[in-house]
């Protein structure tokens, strides 16, 4: 009884697929970036290129019909020293906001993260004058800092 089921299931799931595979295919719309393109319209690839070796480095770049360019290309740094290796990527992509605002973006990914810069990010407000006398400060006189405990933690208390 129990193998008439499962063939029984098998024959359904066969039907199933088959019914699936003969329905008509319909082309979904690119996507991408919003307002890069009319809805339905394909983007040609201008150029594309890759490129990976067996020490593990590699590098790719494409450029899209509406001007979407990227590249990166990477390598492990310290290659054969378990302690020390780390991926290392350095690249770059560029394309225009839907404003019409030129966006271009450099980037370095390594072992201190995803470091990106671009015109259009934002950054960090300045640091206020005081702070900045007193960290030159500090730095011009390290010898106060070192009688003071310098950083250091203070003994333990008895009693």
């Amino acid at each position: 009884m129990n193998s008439l089921v499962f063939l029984v299931f098998l024959a359904v799931a066969a039907a199933s697929v088959a019914l699936v595979s003969s329905a008509p295919q319909r082309a979904l719309p690119p996507r991408g970036p919003p307002g890069q393109q009319p809805q339905g319209q394909q983007i040609p690839i201008i150029s594309q290129t890759s490129e990976i070796n067996p020490d593990g480095s590699y590098k790719w770049s494409y450029e899209t019909g509406n001007q979407i360019k990227a590249n990166e290309e990477g390598a492990v740094k310290n290659l054969g020293n378990p302690e020390a290796e780390a991926m290392s990527a350095q690249g770059g992509f560029s394309y225009t906001a839907d404003d019409g605002t030129p966006i271009q973006v450099q980037y370095i990914a390594d072992e201190n993260g995803f470091q990106p810069q671009g015109a259009h990010l934002p950054t960090p407000p300045p640091i206020p004058e005081a702070i900045l006398k007193s960290i030159e400060y500090n730095k011009a006189h390290p010898e106060e800092d070192e009688s003071q405990g310098g950083g250091q933690a203070a003994p333990a208390r008895k009693g």
